[in-house]
């Protein structure tokens, strides 16, 4: 009675196993090897790993190559600047070597032959040339005479008391002021208005 039971019980495994090598629906299956199907897993994931590593590759030199090229940048914008501070003043110190050589032409004519007249035109023309050097630098002189009191581009030296003018008026500048574009060089040193 066991030995029948036993038959139709392994009959059907065998049947279960049939069915699934079976295609189902239009499908083809094919029967591999375990081990044929982990090669084929390994060879895959060995290929992504090459493939992987072949790109870590890439994008190392190519990283490297940058810092290299950040590296010579930087050397090459330090040169730049070291040499623009270097030469920052080669325009104006040109343009000042005018005044310099019309102040030695002043110094080279005959004193006891020169008038007075004559001295003072040359220190006025060499004032003058100055001047323009400074102006043509975008040097501007701050002469606040009679105007308002303004503490961030005057300093007040003393106060006059005095009725003439309004409180707080720049009565006298006892010594020029000069910006440099909108920068301050040097406040001009002033005396200012004070009611009795």
């Amino acid at each position: 009675m066991t030995d029948k039971r036993k038959k139709p019980l392994k009959q059907a495994e065998e049947a279960d196993v049939e069915q699934a090598a079976t295609p189902v629906d239009g499908e083809h299956i094919v029967d591999e090897p375990a081990e044929q199907v982990v090669d084929d897993e390994l060879e895959q994931m060995g290929t992504a790993l090459t493939k992987a590593e072949e790109e870590l590759v890439m994008h190392r030199d190519a990283m490297l190559r940058m810092q290299a090229e950040m590296e010579n940048l930087r050397k090459r914008l330090n040169r730049d600047l070291e040499k623009s501070r270097k030469f920052a003043l080669e325009r104006i110190m040109k343009d000042m070597l005018q005044v310099r050589d019309s102040l030695e032409r002043g110094f080279e004519t005959d004193s006891e032959s020169a008038t007075v007249e004559q001295m003072r035109e040359v220190q006025a023309l060499t004032f003058k040339m100055l001047d323009n050097v400074l102006r043509d630098h975008n040097m501007a002189v701050i002469d606040p005479a009679g105007e308002t009191f303004d503490p961030v581009f005057h300093q007040a030296m003393t106060v006059m008391p005095t009725d003439e003018y309004e409180e707080d008026t720049v009565v006298e500048v006892l010594q020029k002021g000069f910006k440099l574009h909108d920068r301050l060089l040097r406040p001009a040193m002033v005396v200012v208005s004070r009611k009795p």
